[in-house]
């Protein structure tokens, strides 16, 4: 299995395509999960693994990989499932995710797959563990399912979207009536996202992802003179999302004369050099990840310190 993953680091030249590369797993049943290979460190049989006193039940315990602790969580339990039973025949997808690393318990590892963002949905609506999905994609002529990865994890450890006191000082200064547009297809970090902001009084449109960001911005840009920045004040963008990455994103608004001057954080729980590099190629003014409430504002208030010059 260590062999799946052996070529991932010769294939960063994908991003900023809008295209990525998924890992595909299942949990013990046909259907099929995706996650981004980029956001994947290492997959291994389950360790032995130590269970802990007064977790989270979807945490099975914690493992000692290549000298570092980290948690396993039950993929199948922590969206609703029953229990895995047998773990000892399971493997084990290590992540980072919003500045943390934690490993995934699957049932079975399938293969990477060259994928396009313009081929990946929204999820149907619906109830039962479409709750969980931030994105579907076919495969074979099968639904290959994306998981809503920062809801699994604020459920079992929510995230503190509260700003410090310290970081809103002197924030009535930069108040605006123009938009602060946000693009993330992760119900829960847009929630985030909105609690940081909200007490910067600067108000706020969220979208979920980044076609409708996009189309969004395009239209008040045909309302606007010379300058989009009449009504908009900055994008916050995540990078993974269907349809549109927040890269494409970001290259389309600084390819728009109307929209060139708009500056745009990006946001996301990727991590990586490649990821610094991208913020260059594209012309994105800051890159951030996920998800610290007082790093987020402080990039706010900077970004409109220097527009406002």
């Amino acid at each position: 299995m260590a062999g799946i993953l052996d070529t991932v680091n010769q294939r960063t030249q994908l991003v900023g395509q809008n295209r990525l590369e998924l890992l595909m797993f299942r949990l013990g049943s046909k259907q099929r999960f995706g996650i981004n290979v980029f956001k994947v460190r290492e997959v291994l049989q389950c360790p032995p693994l130590t269970a802990l006193p007064k977790r989270k039940t979807s945490i099975r315990g914690v493992a000692h990989i290549r000298g570092q602790t980290l948690s396993v969580i039950d993929l199948r339990q922590a969206m609703g499932g029953r229990p895995t039973e047998d773990v000892s025949n399971c493997f084990v997808i290590i992540t980072e995710y919003n500045r943390s690393v934690q490993g995934f318990l699957v049932h079975s590892v399938d293969r990477i797959v060259n994928c396009n963002w313009e081929n990946i949905q929204p999820p149907p609506k619906g109830a039962g563990r479409f709750s969980y999905l931030t994105a579907v994609t076919e495969v074979d002529g099968e639904m290959v399912e994306l998981l809503d990865v920062e809801k699994i994890l604020d459920e079992i450890s929510p995230a503190n979207a509260t700003t410090s006191p310290d970081t809103l000082a002197g924030t009535e200064n930069l108040q605006t009536n123009r938009i602060l547009l946000v693009a993330d297809d992760s119900s829960v970090a847009r929630g985030q996202i909105k609690r940081a902001l909200a007490p910067l009084g600067i108000p706020m449109e969220l979208v979920k992802d980044g076609r409708e960001g996009l189309e969004y911005l395009r239209d008040i840009a045909s309302q606007c003179e010379r300058s989009i920045t009449e009504k908009v004040c900055l994008l916050i963008s995540d990078v993974e999302m269907p349809e549109m990455d927040g890269y494409t994103l970001t290259a389309e608004v600084k390819a728009d004369p109307k929209m060139k001057d708009l500056q745009v954080i990006l946001h996301t729980s990727l991590s990586g050099v490649f990821n610094q590099a991208m913020v260059t190629r594209v012309g994105a003014n800051k890159f951030i990840a996920k998800f610290n409430p007082d790093e987020l504002a402080n990039a706010v208030k900077e970004c409109l310190m220097i527009e406002a010059g």
